[in-house]
């Protein structure tokens, strides 16, 4: 009954391709040009930080938000990642990582509030973001390459599509979460739809939000490590080059550089969504002494003025002069 049955789905996705290869030519060609750009002075300017004050500003900033046992763990990991010779295909992959991270977060966190709050927008994106998160990563390379040709652009596009969807869940998830009677609180005040998003939704489903950021980030290094497969340079192509010569040694040191940088990514991130649970920081650590200063500062006032109140209490009054008849 169904041998002679065919829906030709990859036909009609095929044709839809050509059409917009021969229409939007000029659109893709401002895409390249934009996105080659970014990603080109993003990875200059990482490669032009001399590699010392590279690892110490990354040493800083996982001790600034996360501790000091991150930041010599970065420090020792990212020496390790120059004594393999990697550096240089590590910050490609770097570079390549936080713009397509910053493009996805652009994208999904506005997506993930405007399906928050409208139920409309949640039933058509529900199973868009199904499709975009269970389709296979490298299927995306295939379009991307068509579109873009090799190189790092359609690794950077695809990056993108696969790495929006938690972004989106998580913010829709943590707007969503937001305890419903202090937004009719809000109401109540007479706040305005944007002063409550601003002053309540946001602060309060922030580490929900970061969660979904860190998400992102995750999926994009996965998914640039995949894009090596379309060209882009980084540790994705050294892995892709140690398969096609069996080269065990290249492999190991390049799949080990995309853990040292996913392990500091991750644990960065992590912290920006909730600093209060790591007061190892450096944050952490000046805020606990401002708060200690404030609380000893207003100990000795209120110390000063119990002691005054004493010694006007104890003073004698003195009779008034010239008393009345």
């Amino acid at each position: 009954m169904f041998e002679n049955f065919r829906i030709p789905v990859g036909q009609w996705v095929d044709t839809a391709v050509d059409w917009v290869k021969e229409n939007l030519e000029w659109l893709l060609d401002l895409i390249t040009m934009v996105v080659s750009w970014l990603v080109d002075t993003l990875t200059d300017v990482l490669l032009a930080t001399p590699i010392p004050v590279a690892i110490i500003v990354a040493a800083l900033i996982s001790w600034l938000f996360r501790s000091w046992q991150l930041a010599v763990g970065t420090a020792i990991t990212f020496v390790l990642i120059v004594g393999m010779d990697m550096w240089v295909p590590a910050m490609q992959t770097l570079a390549l990582v936080l713009m397509a991270a910053l493009v996805a977060i652009v994208i999904s966190v506005p997506l993930g509030i405007w399906s928050a709050r409208n139920a409309a927008v949640q039933t058509v994106l529900k199973p868009i973001l199904d499709f975009m998160q269970t389709m296979p990563a490298f299927v995306y390379l295939i379009p991307a390459i068509v579109f873009f040709s090799i190189g790092v652009v359609p690794g950077l596009v695809a990056t993108v599509i696969f790495s929006m969807p938690p972004g989106v869940r998580l913010t829709e998830l943590g707007i969503r979460g937001v305890d419903s009677e202090t937004v009719e609180a809000g109401h109540a005040f007479g706040a305005a739809p944007g002063q409550i998003l601003r002053g309540i939704q946001l602060p309060l489903a922030l580490p929900t939000i970061m969660a979904g950021v860190n998400q992102v980030i995750m999926l994009a290094l996965s998914m640039a490590v995949i894009a090596g497969m379309a060209g882009a340079d980084g540790l994705g192509k050294e892995v892709v080059a140690a398969i096609s010569t069996i080269d065990i040694a290249q492999g190991v040191e390049a799949g080990l550089g995309v853990v040292i940088l996913a392990v500091f990514l991750d644990r960065v991130t992590a912290a920006l969504g909730n600093p209060s649970e790591y007061p190892a920081s450096l944050i952490g650590t000046i805020s606990r002494r401002r708060a200690a200063a404030r609380s000893a500062r207003a100990d000795a006032e209120a110390a000063q003025a119990a002691e005054e109140a004493e010694r006007a209490k104890a003073s004698p009054r003195r009779a008034p002069v010239g008393g009345g008849a």
